[in-house]
Parts: structure tokens; sequence; C-alpha cells
């Protein structure tokens, strides 16, 4: 009986060693087969352009030169790194590239969390949050830098709450974690500053003595983290890069991803929140004032902007495992057993086979499928005609921005925002959204612009059409043009 149970043990172990290959398995695979999905927002464009101009130039932007309004004016790109492996990926297998490394991070991502949940929780509880934060995620999973981010926000989060939860400070050794964040992404910013309620909950039990050394510590690993924020090109720069986007104001509530969550209709986020009240209702979870600011800051980040909805879905699990993991405690396992050489076969074999089955799996189904980007981002006909009248200064619909980068065009305006500043942004969404008509009136003038291409349904496009001097040269379903009246060639034929 005893050998039978140790032998029970011994697989159970095994299996839950697994368990976060498995997890990370499915949702490659699953976004793999969904990967055109991946491809839905045009800054995906751009944020390529820039890594093949790194390439190609070795070394990084300083200045703008995509735009027209905008040319020469500073600018730093706090993604280069995610900039790069994009464009390398694009560069050797087509879309095909951004989407598979984008569906390894999503993998990463749930693949990580699984085994920081699973030192709490039952593997079952842990593969259901994994899940539950993909699915959260999904209208921003998208083949952009913030992907390839993730992870790693996992990670670090991860580390910091389980040297929370042990009331140790995290070692200094996952520091370039940090580094490695900023040269993905500018949210790096948001690992900063959990450091601190962490800290709070770090010291929250312990002595007065206690609490001022380990905080002491915690500042010190803080300072370190900031600094290891700063190992990159831009140096300094890249912490004021990161927090520019912050300070656009009203703008962020007009751009789609920066807008508040709408409980209009019923949606996947609103139903987590309400299961979060339930969980803690169900359990009669107590938890300390740190961790109820965590999960505070978290909702409200996600109620502010939907692209936060991610770091909501992801990092409350994480500060949830401990108290929930204490209601139901684990079985505890011999360690002898779990780390014996004979187990460690079996578990990397078996990771070896998960790893084998998925490469096989991309590379039969990328072998008969070609992943292409979303049409209504790509107004491709719309473009060979502009290019074909060598037309120079072009105002065109923010969303189409990336999509001329692209095409090697300047732009009028693109999603790099921060760029732009909030006033001009602000300007150009009011003008073509007819809400002043004047700012339309005067953008057009003040620019000198000699075509325009919007949104074939956009207010702007309409207002073109009774706008003495403009007339509708070309239309399609995706996008429409107008261009100065008197000017060139006559009217092409619109398409249906």
């Amino acid at each position: 009986m005893s050998l039978s149970f140790t032998n029970s043990i011994a697989v159970q172990s095994r299996a839950r060693a697994l368990v976060p290959l498995c997890v990370g398995a499915g949702a490659y695979l699953f976004f793999l087969y969904i990967g055109d999905t991946l491809l839905q927002d045009s800054d995906s464009f751009w944020q390529i352009k820039i890594g093949q101009w790194i390439l190609d130039h070795h070394t990084l932007p300083y200045t703008d030169f995509y735009s027209f309004t905008r040319s020469g004016e500073p600018w730093i790109s706090t993604s280069w790194l995610s900039q790069i492996l994009f464009a390398a990926s694009y560069a050797q297998w087509d879309w095909a590239g951004p989407v598979v490394l984008t569906a390894v991070a999503i993998a990463a991502s749930a693949a990580i969390l699984v085994y920081l949940l699973d030192a709490h929780l039952e593997i079952p509880r842990s593969v259901l949050f994994a899940m539950l934060a993909v699915l959260l995620s999904l209208h921003h999973i998208l083949a952009r830098p913030h992907m390839l981010a993730l992870p790693v926000m996992i990670a670090w989060v991860g580390i910091l709450m389980n040297a929370a939860d042990r009331k140790v400070t995290p070692s200094w050794v996952w520091l370039p974690l940090m580094s490695l964040w900023a040269n993905l992404h500018g949210g790096f910013v948001l690992g900063l500053a959990l450091i601190g309620p962490m800290a709070l909950e770090a010291i929250w039990t312990l002595e007065s003595g206690k609490q001022i050394r380990l905080l002491a510590r915690w500042f010190l690993f803080g300072v370190a983290a900031m600094l290891a924020a700063c190992v990159t090109p831009y140096g300094w720069r890249t912490l004021l890069g990161a927090t520019n986007i912050l300070n656009l104001g009203e703008l962020l509530s007009v751009i789609s991803e920066w807008m508040p969550a709408n409980f209009a209709s019923f949606s996947a986020f609103e139903g987590a929140i309400l299961g979060l009240i339930a969980i803690g209702l169900f359990r009669g979870l107590t938890l300390s004032p740190p961790r109820i600011l965590l999960i505070l800051l978290f909702t409200w980040m996600g109620l502010t902007h939907v692209r936060s909805i991610e770091a909501f879905a992801f990092l409350v699990p994480l500060v949830l495992a401990k108290p929930l993991g204490e209601t139901s405690p684990l079985p505890q396992i011999d360690a002898q057993t779990s780390e014996s050489w004979a187990a460690r076969y079996v578990t990397i074999t078996g990771a070896l086979m998960i790893a084998a089955a998925a490469l096989t799996t991309t590379s039969i189904y990328m072998s008969h499928h070609r992943f292409t980007f979303t049409m209504d981002q790509t107004p491709v006909a719309a473009v060979d005609l502009l290019q074909q009248r060598k037309a120079q200064r072009i105002f065109n619909a923010y969303q189409f921005g990336g999509y001329l980068i692209s095409r090697d065009i300047p732009v009028f305006v693109d999603g790099r925002a921060e760029l732009y500043g909030e006033k001009f942004v602000m300007d150009f969404f009011k003008g073509v959204e007819a809400k002043k008509l004047d700012n339309l009136t005067r953008l057009l003038e003040e620019y000198k612009i000699d075509a325009t291409l919007m949104v074939a349904d956009s207010p702007a496009a309409q207002v073109l059409d009774h706008i003495m001097g403009w007339k509708r040269l070309y239309a399609d379903n995706v996008a429409v043009i107008h261009v100065r009246d008197g000017v060139g060639d006559a009217a092409a034929p619109a398409r249906p």
C-alpha cells in the first residue's frame, strides 16, 4: 500500500510539472489556428516598419521620419526590441512570422501563469484561471509589442508576489527581467509601480523592527529595478517615453484601446468582476489591505482603459492564489520523490514531445494556410491610385496611418499619438467626425493637403462631397479619396 501511494504521488508530481507546458501548447495551437484575428490593427504595420529600419540602419530612431506633420521632431521607440523581433519574423515568413511569435508569447503567458498558481492551487483551478485570463484578453491579443511583453509582466509580478508571500526581498538576479521588459514595451512602468504595494504586503504582519529592515531592502530593490529599466539604448529617456502616453488627457477617451470599459451590454470583463465578488463572498476570503489595494488597482485599470483588462485578467489570480490556497491546502509531495532522476527524465521527455508536436503541427498548418491582414485596415486599391497620382500630402484616417507607413508614404497622423500630442489629434478627430467642421477645413488648408484618404463611411468623407474646392475621386468598401477640384485627372470610377 505504501509503495502504491508513493508511486501515485510521483505520477501526480510529474503530471503537475507538465501541466503548464500542456496549457501553453494548447493556447499556442489555438491562436495559430485563428491567427488571422491577430492581424486586425494597422499599428502592426508601422511596428514592423520601424523594426526593419532599425535592422537596416543598425541604430534606433530619435526623431520622426514617417509623417509630414511632425517630421524631424523628437521621438523614441520604447518597443524597439519587439519591433526588431516582429520585423525579423516578417522578413523570414511574411505575416506567418508575427502570428507565430504572438502565439508563442500567449502560450508562454498562459504557461507561466499556471506554473505560478500551481504553488498554491489545484491543477483544475490553475488551468481555469489561465483560460479565463486568455478569454478576457481576447480583444487585445494582437500582433503588437505588448503581447511579447506579457509573459515578462506575469513572471515579474509573480516573483514580487512570491517574495511578498515569503516575507523576503525579491532576488536581484531577476532584475534583468525588468531590463528585458523595458526594451520590449513601455508598460514596464507598471512593474515599477507595483514594487511599493508588494513591499507593503511583505511587511504587513511583521514586527516593527523587522518591518523597517525589510522595507529598506525593498526600497533598494526598487531603486535597482528603476536603474535596470534604464538599461536600454535610450537610457533614462525610456522612462519619459513610456509615460508620455499617459499624459494625453482627453485624447485617451477617443482611442479605442484607451477608452473606459463599456457595460452597456454584458461582457466577459463584467462577468469577471461579478465572479470576483462572488468568490470573495462564497469563500469568505479575508485579505490584507495591500492585497485589497492591488485588486482594486487592477480593477480600476481595467475599468479606466480596456487595454488594461489583460493586466486585471493575468495579475489578479496571482494576488488571490495564496489566500485561495489556504482555504483548501494542497497535498504535500515528498521532495525526493518529485526530484528523482526518473521523474526528471519523464518530465523532460514529455516536454520534448509536446514541443515536437507543436512544431510539427505548425509546419503542417503553415504549408497550406497563408495569413493575411484584415482588409478594412488595408486600403490597397486607394493607396495604389494615390501613388499613381504622386500625392504628396495626404490627410489620412487614423487607422490607415500604419498601412501608409508600410507603403513608404508620409502620413498626416498614425498610431503614435504621443508624437502628435493631445491637441493635434483631438483637432483631427473632431474634424474627421464632423463635430467641428472648421477643424477639417482649417487642417486641410494649414497643412496644404492635396488628397484625403478617409474610411468609407466616415462623416468627413460625406462632408468633403459638399465642401467647395474638393471632389470625390475614388471610393470602395474600405476607403474614399477626395482631391482638390480642378487638379489632376478626371475622377476615377467608384468601386462597389
